[in-house]
Parts: structure tokens; sequence; C-alpha cells
């Protein structure tokens, strides 16, 4: 008997991991509301659709908690946000081309994919309030 293996397609935190590392920022939708959530799954939080797609959101959104981790010396001061994307979604991560100390929460920022140790990490930057 001949058994056929087929390639698993990747499970939704691989891809969402694919994608940093292409330097992409992906969510996934709810094709049937609309909804965008965070962290990658197979289904959406409130419906159990599995109808879902990925999308490339703005990246705006605003800082809605954070803390200054203080490492032993001569280690700098690292700041640790959650923020609220305009999408909907809460991620954690970090701001930077700020000082910890710096970052204030309801302050704008945008998400950028960087490259850290060879792998795409999600991380936020200051910004400008339009007027």
């Amino acid at each position: 008997m001949t058994q056929h293996t087929q390639d698993a397609e990747p499970g939704p935190q691989a891809r969402y991991e694919a994608y940093l590392n292409e330097g992409r920022f992906m969510l996934q939708r709810d094709r049937a509301s609309g909804e965008c959530f965070f962290y990658p799954r197979v289904a959406a939080p409130r419906s159990g659709s599995r109808d879902l797609e990925w999308m490339a959101p703005s990246g705006l959104g605003r800082v809605y908690a954070v803390t200054v981790i203080h490492p032993r010396p001569p280690e700098t001061p690292y700041g640790v946000v959650l923020v609220d994307l305009d999408e909907g979604p809460r991620l954690m991560s970090r701001v930077d081309g700020v000082p910890a100390h710096q970052v204030r929460i309801g302050a704008r920022v945008r998400a950028r994919v960087i490259q850290e140790a060879g792998r795409g990490v999600l991380v936020f930057e200051p910004q400008s309030e339009p007027s």
C-alpha cells in the first residue's frame, strides 16, 4: 500500500511569522463580519467562522498601556506597550525611536517590521497627530 503525504498548510502563527520575516505586517479578518483580530488562529473569536483572510492593516494605533522594564545595569531600560490598532485588535510590542520612559498612554503610533536576529519583529514608532 502506498501512502501519499501532502505538505500541510502552515498554521496561522507560522503564516503570521512568515509575513513578518518578509517584512510585512498582516492581520486576519473574518470575511463575513469584517472583524480583524489578533493573535492568529484558525477560527474567528466571536463567530467561530473559519472563513478568514489575511489583510494588511494601516498599522496605526494608540498606546493603551506602557511599562518600563529596568534590567540590571549595564543594560538599558526598555518599554513594553499594549497598542490598540485602528482596526480593533490590541497587540503587545515596544515603541522604537523614543526613550522608553517617554512613551505615553494615548500616544499615536505606527507599526513597522524590523529584522532582529534574522527574523521579522513588529515594533511601533511615534506618529504625529494630524493638525
